[in-house]
Formats: structure tokens, sequence, C-alpha cells
């Protein structure tokens, strides 16, 4: 049985019942998670970088609209090395998504066009500095990305990151980085959040469309089995210790490092290592290979079982609220 809405800024903003976001996850995230997850009441959402080519992605989002009329969203990276950011931001707003969520770059475009349209952008930060930076720019919110998150986790203890940019931005924070469970949502809640972005604990869901060698290692895994390297895109990301990255160590060779901090050399070799990191995670995500190299956060800890994506809200929905009664009044 569904239970009452959480009322938020962001569910208000968003017309949605709970204050959930299904973080978009490279390869992992696809129509069948995102139409559940807002259909169930939270905030379903999507890379457009999970669709090859670009006409793939713009059929996909036109599929999802297809079968809710909940909002819905798409993540885009706004970085320079995206050739592909106009056509799927164009793409995007032509199917009428409900807002955006920017990643690895200067938000200006999307926001200006997405507000056109009456979508929101809510973006990735992971300090003051940012946030301030895309809060004078428009963003509707921030996505505080705190240390435990899967794939590019910032610095920061949620605990420190979240009231902090609560207290020091007007508009709504986004908690991401170590939420699997209504307890940790609560949590989330309590520091000043006004909704959760959830990655980790929907990879072992049942649509999400990943191999089982992957979600196993979701639910085997535990938070010290979460390492930081650079092998991925260049910039430390979250991944599980696997015996193959444990034998291609954590950090860039010295010849590569130093061609990508090289003020001439770094636009030639930022895409590559980028291109690298994205071939190594699909090869791994899409079938089994001894190569394994699986994103994931340190909540893996808290996931225990696979499940779909409406157990998964239920669950949460229904935790926050025996979490909420536990507390001393």
């Amino acid at each position: 049985m569904s239970q009452p809405s959480i009322k938020t800024t962001f569910t208000e903003t968003m017309g949605i019942k709970y204050p959930i976001i299904a973080a978009p996850m490279f390869l992992v995230s696809n129509e069948a998670m995102v139409v559940a997850v807002s259909e169930y009441g939270g905030l379903g959402t999507v890379p457009s970088l999970n669709y090859r080519p670009p006409e793939a992605f713009a059929s996909a989002i036109k599929k999802i609209k297809s079968k809710t009329n909940k909002p819905i969203g798409v993540n885009l990276i706004v970085n320079k090395s995206n050739t592909r950011f106009p056509t799927d931001l164009k793409a995007s707003l032509n199917h009428g998504v409900d807002c955006f969520i920017t990643s690895l770059g200067n938000p200006k475009t999307t926001i200006k066009d997405a507000h056109k349209n009456g979508a929101k952008v809510f973006c990735d930060v992971t300090n003051l500095e940012h946030a301030l930076k895309v809060q004078d720019l428009g963003a509707d919110a921030v996505i505080a990305v705190c240390s435990g998150a899967g794939g590019h986790a910032g610095p920061i203890s949620p605990f420190a990151l979240i009231p902090w940019l609560s207290k020091e931005l007007d508009i709504p924070v986004i908690a991401a980085g170590g939420i699997a469970d209504g307890t940790t949502m609560a949590a989330s809640l309590a520091l000043g959040a006004q909704a959760v972005s959830v990655g980790t604990r929907f990879i072992a869901c049942h649509e999400a469309g990943v191999t089982d060698d992957y979600k196993q290692a979701v639910i085997d895994a535990s938070p010290e089995d979460i390492v930081m390297t650079e092998k991925v895109s260049g910039t430390p990301a979250a991944v599980i210790n696997t015996d193959f990255v444990k034998k291609q160590g954590l950090k860039l060779n010295w010849a590569v490092k130093t061609l990508k901090n090289n003020s001439y050399t770094k636009k030639f070799v930022v895409p590559l290592i980028h291109l690298a990191g994205m071939k190594s995670l699909e090869k791994a995500a899409t079938k089994m290979s001894w190569k394994s190299v699986w994103s994931a956060g340190q909540s893996v800890g808290l996931v225990e079982k696979k499940l779909s994506c409406d157990e998964i809200m239920e669950k949460m929905i229904n935790e926050y609220y025996q979490c909420m009664e536990r507390l001393p009044s």
C-alpha cells in the first residue's frame, strides 16, 4: 500500500509524491526504470549517452513519454568533450523532458534553453564555489555529490556538505552519496536536503539492463570494497575493487597524467581517457568479462537483494516513516 506523500520544496516544484530521484547512471538507467520510478511518484532519469546514435536517444525519450505522463529527467554531460550535447538537448526539449541534471561543465546553455521550455535544471556540485556559480546562472537546485557516492564522488562528508550548501544557497539542495534506504533518506532530509538522488541501490533492480554479475557484485560488496580510480575518466571515480581493478591499479601512469595536466595537450588527452574509460565500463556492464570495472558507491553495504523499482521505492518510503517513528520525540 502506498504511503502518504512526503512534501518538500522539491516535490512541490516537480509535482511529484516523493523526494526520490533514481539517479541517471551510465549504462544502467533505461526506459523501464524511468517509467517505473516516475509512475510510483519519484523522478526517473536517464543519461542521454546511454543511447547511441543520438537518434536512439530521441526514440527512447519518445517511448518513455508515451508510457508515462509523470515528470522525467535527462542527464547531460555539458563539457566540450561531449560533441552530442547540442543534439541531445534539442531532442530532450522537443519531446518535453521535464528536468535536466547537468554534469562536468558549464550548464549556462542548458539552463537558458530549458527555462524557455518550462523545464527545470539541477546541477551536480561537490563544493560551494561551483554551487554559487550555477545558482547565479539560474539553476533550480543543486545536487550535492558527497563522499561515498558512486561515479565521480565529491570529497566532503554529507554531514558537512548538505547543511553547508543549504545555509549558503537560496535554491534547494538534493543529497547524493550513500543513500539507499529510508533511514539514509530521512537523515538527508534532516540535514536540509529537499530530495535524495539514489544510484547504487537501483543498479541491483530487475529492470536494469546490466549483467547479473554486476548486480550480484553490488549485493555482495561492502563499503570497504569501494575504491577511487583515475583509470575510468582521469578524475577519481568510485568503483568496486574487483581483481581486475586491483591488477591495473588506481592511478594514471605518469606519462598520461603529465599530458592530461599540460595546457596544450589536455584537450586531446582528456577525451581519449574518457573514451577508454567508457568502453571499459560498457564491456563490464553488458557482457561477462574478466575485465570487471563496475561503478558503485559505498551504499552497496545497504543493498541485500535484487528488487523491482516499485519494491525499492515502497521499501524506502516505508523505512522512512518507520525511521521517523523511531526518532526520540
